[in-house]
């Protein structure tokens, strides 16, 4: 179970650290925001459902760690405790983890929109060019 703790996290890393960019320490305590991104929000849904799994002796230190994650965004070691912590909460609860892997897209799931007059969208882009009459040469 270790490494689906571990593949969690890596996937889960980015919807953390944008709920704690929108929300800051507070996120724990913050309701969905419809003006927040879905990756805040997913990372909010994640983090309050890690926190409702906590027993309540276990909570202040999550907190903490949300606390020190959010108001040192750069810090690894910030970062690296609040993966601690959920990894903990994670191990305690082997269902929650099924439960939170199935919240993140598919890995390699990529959703690519592009939108307005002469607009492009890719995943990999090579060679772009819009407007009218333009001729690329090698």
């Amino acid at each position: 179970m270790g490494a689906e703790i571990v593949q969690f996290l890596e996937q889960a890393g980015p919807y953390l650290s944008a709920a704690l960019g929108a929300y800051g320490a507070g996120v724990l305590a913050r309701a969905e925001d419809a003006a927040v991104g879905a990756t805040a929000n997913a990372g909010r849904s994640i983090l309050h459902a890690v926190w409702r799994r906590r027993s309540p002796a276990g909570r202040p230190e999550l907190e903490a760690a949300v606390r020190e994650a959010a108001e040192e965004p750069e810090d690894a070691d910030a970062a690296a405790a609040l993966r601690q912590q959920i990894k903990r909460t994670l191990r305690e609860n082997p269902q929650l983890l099924a439960e939170l892997a199935a919240q993140l897209p598919p890995t390699g799931a990529v959703t690519i929109t592009a939108s307005g007059e002469r607009s492009i969208a890719a995943q990999t882009i090579g060679t772009a060019v819009t407007g009218d009459n333009t001729t690329i040469r090698p």
